[in-house]
């Protein structure tokens, strides 16, 4: 099994609901996301996947979508607020977690045709969650 590995760094707030912690209140990451990506074979260049390729599709989504934007659960109460202020929303299903944030990004890589087969966010240096889709 080849496996090829993409970091992809990223700026975003959130804020989380029914959370007692302080991550209940609106705040702000540097986040970076790990793309793995396996096959049994390579392509004909010799690739499991060019790094160019999967940076080009996942960045730029990352960077139309999450970056520098505001990541609020869709009954979240600041969603209108936000909007209403004209600040840049993505709204999830879920809470924003790390744990979220991952299989979002799994997701998308997959939607994309990559043989992903794991994403790791990291919400900060010492914390992250992975999503493996299995």
């Amino acid at each position: 099994m080849f496996k090829v590995m993409k970091e992809i760094h990223y700026c975003y707030g959130h804020r989380l609901m029914n959370y007692q912690g302080l991550c209940r209140h609106p705040h702000g990451h540097n986040g970076r996301a790990r793309f793995e990506l396996s096959s049994e074979t390579l392509d004909a260049r010799g690739m499991v996947t060019d790094f160019t390729d999967i940076k080009n599709a996942m960045k730029d989504w990352i960077d139309h979508e999450i970056d520098h934007k505001m990541l609020l659960r869709k009954d979240d109460p600041a969603v209108e607020v936000f909007r209403k202020m004209g600040e840049p929303v993505y709204v999830l299903d879920d809470n924003p977690t790390a744990e979220s944030m991952a299989r979002l990004f799994f997701e998308k890589a997959k939607s994309f045709g990559f043989p992903v087969t794991r994403v790791t966010v990291w919400e900060t240096e010492t914390s992250s969650a992975t999503y493996s889709g299995v």
